[in-house]
């Protein structure tokens, strides 16, 4: 039987080139899942491989300054010198259909954003088998100069250290494995007594309401 709740907002995390995009991919064409993907505005130069709008809304430095300014981001941070910010409006009209938004973020993000919207936030850190597969995906994506892979492998140290600040944690050495846990985890998640507390409340006392003699 199913019952109205409250849309919940699912981040995921990892160093660059740990499958947190691949898996992104794979949850969005899972129709069943029915999940919005947060387009986030980013004053990164954009890569021959994405598109403005569907990857990222690529804007000016000072146009996003302003949305700042104006509180139209719920958050924002400085990735590898640029700036990546989530825009307000999107997200509390997903959530008031009560439906579900993905973020593909960063930890900086992902913290503000638990701070901002508090128990509608479920978070995940997808971690590399190692870091010499991590280098080896991020060589073979062949994007970046080998300069800027060597600061991608920096910073992902310093994401990894972070992986506490999580509500789950898991390994992408299989990535059928990473995401049949993640659909598992979206499962759990939508049942939280918090989220579908006001769509079973009428319910509940319509059971405890049902007079004994019609038993």
């Amino acid at each position: 039987m199913a019952t109205k709740r409250r849309g919940l907002l699912l981040i995921l995390s990892s160093p660059s080139g740990a499958g947190k995009t691949t898996l992104t991919r794979m949850l969005l064409q899972d129709k069943a899942l029915d999940l919005t993907l947060s387009v986030s505005v980013t004053t990164r130069e954009r890569r021959s491989s994405e598109a403005d709008g569907i990857h990222y809304h690529f804007i000016g430095a000072r146009q996003f300054e302003a949305m700042r300014a104006a509180g139209d981001l719920l958050e924002s941070a400085e990735v590898h010198g640029h700036r990546y910010g989530t825009p307000r409006a999107p997200v509390e009209a997903v959530l008031n259909e009560g439906r579900d938004m993905l973020f593909d973020i960063d930890w900086q993000g992902a913290q503000q954003l638990r701070e901002a919207m508090g128990a509608d936030v479920v978070s995940i850190f997808i971690l590399p088998p190692s870091m010499l597969e991590l280098k080896a995906r991020l060589d073979r994506r062949a994007e970046d100069s080998a300069a800027q892979i060597a600061g991608r492998l920096e910073n992902a140290r310093k994401e990894i250290a972070r992986w506490r600040q999580y509500d789950y944690v898991l390994i992408n050495d299989d990535l059928q494995h990473a995401y049949s846990a993640v659909t598992a985890i979206i499962t759990a998640e939508r049942l939280r007594r918090h989220r579908v507390e006001k769509g079973v409340e009428a319910f509940v006392q319509s059971l405890l309401e049902t007079p004994d003699r019609s038993l």
